[in-house]
C-alpha cells in the first residue's frame, strides 16, 4: 500500500484536535477522545454510519478485556486500603532499618501499595503516613515524599493491572505474564534510582525543596480510611498484592512445559489469565482481608461499590481510545504508517516511547497518551518483529514524560505537600522526566540482552 499523504494528514489532525480539546476547551478526555475519532473517520473516508460501527467496535473490545482488569484491580486495591493491610505493609517496610533507610523503604512500600491501586489513590491514603513518618523522625518532608511518589508512579507507569500498561498490553496482543516479568525486572532498579538516589541529589542540588512542612493536620486526618476491627497481619496483605502477578508469572514461564492435551493445560491458562488471576485476588481479599478481619457482607459490599466510582472515569477513556485505535485500522491511517515506518532508521521501542512522551507532554494524561500511541504502533509492531512486551513497556514509559501544568498529577503533589509551582517542577517534574528515561534506557537494555 501506497503511502497515502492525505490520511497521514488526517491523522495529524486529528492528534491536534484532541489536544486542543483536551487542553484550550478543557473538554474532558472521553468527551475528546469521542470526537476525535468521529473527525478522523469521516476525514479518512469513512460514511457516518461506518465511523460509528468501528467507534463501537473498538469501545466494547477494550471493555470486554482492560475494563475487566482496571475494575478488578481497583476492588483489590481498596479492600487492601479498607482493611488496614496497606498501612500494615508500609509500617512494617518503614522499621526495617534506622532512620536514613526509610527513602528507600517506603519507596519500596508505595511501589507494594501501588501494584493493585490508582495512582491518585495510593498518593492521597500515603501523605498522611509521609507527614507522620517526617514528624517522628525530623527529617524534611520531601526526603520521604519524592520516593514514596517514586514508587507508586513506577507501579503506576509499568504494572498491571494499571490502566495503561494494561491497554498497551491488549493492544499489542502481548503476554500479561511476561509484560508482568519484564515490567518487575525493570520497576525494581528504576525505583532504586528514581526514589532515593533522585531524592538525594534533588535535595543537595535544590536546598528550598528542604524545607520543613508540619503543618498537614488537617490533611492527614480528612484522608484516613475507616479500619477494619482487626488489623489483617503483613504477610496476608502481601500475598492477596502479590496473588495476581504471580499467576500470571507462573502461567507464561510453566505452560510452555505442560501438554496441551493434558486437563492441566487448560487450567494454567485460565488461572493465568490476567482476568481470571484478579478475580481469585479478589475473593481471597474477600475473606482474607474482609472477613477475617471482622467486616460483614453488607460492609464489603460498600466498600466494593465505592472502590469502582474512581476507576469509572478511567474505564470510560480507555474504551473511547479503543474507538480511536479501531477508527486508525477501519481508515488505514495505522497500516500506512506501518509501512512508512518500515523505511525509518529507528526502533519501534524508541519510536512508542517517543510518539507517547509527545502526546503527554501535549495533552497531560499518561493513559490518554498511551491509548493514543498503542493504536498508532500497533500495526507497525505485528511486521517489525519486536519484542511485544517489551513495546508494552515502551509504550508506557513514554507516557510518563515530563508531567506539568496540565496534568492532574502535577497538581495534587503540589497540593499535598504544599509547595510552590517552581519547587514542583524542581521535585515532581523532574523525578517523572527522569523515570521515563530511565524507563527507555531500561527497555533497550533488556532488548538486547534477551535477543
Amino acid at each position: 500500500m501506497h503511502f497515502d499523504i492525505s490520511q497521514f494528514l488526517a491523522l495529524i489532525s486529528a492528534i491536534a484536535i484532541l489536544i486542543v480539546l483536551i487542553t484550550y476547551f478543557k473538554f474532558h478526555p472521553f468527551l475528546a477522545l469521542i470526537i476525535t475519532a468521529g473527525f478522523l473517520g469521516l476525514a479518512a473516508g469513512l460514511t457516518p454510519t461506518q465511523t460509528i460501527k468501528s467507534f463501537e467496535k473498538g469501545f466494547g473490545g477494550v471493555l470486554g478485556s482492560t475494563g475487566l482488569v482496571v475494575g478488578l484491580g481497583t476492588m483489590l486495591g481498596g479492600l487492601l486500603l479498607e482493611s488496614g493491610g496497606a498501612d500494615k505493609i508500609a509500617n512494617t517496610f518503614i522499621k526495617l532499618g534506622p532512620v536514613s533507610w526509610i527513602p528507600a523503604t517506603i519507596c519500596v512500600a508505595a511501589l507494594v501499595i501501588g501494584l493493585p491501586h490508582l495512582f491518585d489513590v495510593s498518593f492521597v491514603m500515603l501523605v498522611p503516613l509521609v507527614y507522620a513518618i517526617a514528624r517522628r523522625t525530623h527529617s524534611q518532608l520531601l526526603r520521604i515524599g519524592i520516593p514514596m511518589a517514586a514508587g507508586l508512579y513506577v507501579a503506576h507507569g509499568l504494572l498491571l493491572p494499571h490502566p495503561a500498561p494494561t491497554l498497551a498490553m491488549s493492544t499489542y496482543h502481548a503476554d500479561a505474564g511476561m509484560s508482568m516479568l519484564y515490567g518487575l525486572l525493570i520497576a525494581v532498579p528504576m525505583a532504586a534510582l528514581s526514589g532515593p538516589v533522585f531524592t538525594h541529589f534533588a535535595m543537595k542540588y535544590f536546598p528550598d525543596l528542604g524545607r520543613q512542612q508540619f503543618n498537614a493536620d488537617n490533611d492527614a486526618q480528612e484522608t484516613q480510611t475507616q479500619k477494619a476491627p482487626r488489623t489483617p497481619s503483613f504477610w496476608l496483605a502481601m500475598l492477596t498484592i502479590l496473588l495476581p502477578p504471580l499467576l500470571m508469572m507462573t502461567r507464561s514461564l510453566v505452560i510452555g512445559l505442560v501438554n496441551k492435551e493434558s486437563p492441566w493445560y487448560e487450567i494454567i491458562n485460565a488461572v493465568g489469565d490476567p482476568i481470571v488471576s484478579l478475580l481469585i485476588a479478589v475473593l481471597f481479599a474477600v475473606y482474607a482481608l474482609g472477613i477475617r478481619s471482622g467486616f460483614t457482607m453488607q460492609q464489603l459490599q460498600k466498600i466494593l461499590g465505592k472502590c469502582l466510582g474512581p476507576c469509572a472515569v478511567i474505564i470510560l477513556i480507555l474504551g473511547a481510545g479503543g474507538g480511536l485505535k479501531e477508527m486508525l485500522l477501519a481508515t488505514h491511517v495505522s497500516t500506512l504508517i506501518a509501512d512508512w515506518a518500515v523505511h525509518w532508521n529507528i526502533s519501534p521501542l524508541v519510536l512508542a516511547w517517543l510518539v507517547a512522551a509527545l502526546i503527554r507532554i501535549a495533552i497531560g494524561s499518561a493513559t490518554v497518551a498511551v491509548v493514543t500511541t498503542a493504536g498508532i504502533i500497533a500495526p507497525l509492531a505485528a511486521n517489525s518483529g519486536v519484542n511485544l512486551e517489551l513495546l508494552v513497556l515502551a509504550t508506557s514509559t513514554g507516557g510518563l514524560m515530563l508531567s506539568h501544568v496540565n496534568d492532574s498529577g502535577f497538581w495534587l503533589y503540589k497540593e499535598y505537600f504544599k509547595l510552590t509551582v517552581s519547587e514542583t517542577f524542581k521535585s515532581w517534574t523532574l523525578l517523572v522526566s527522569f523515570q521515563s528515561l530511565l524507563g527507555l534506557i531500561f527497555v533497550l537494555l533488556l532488548n538486547s540482552l534477551i535477543g
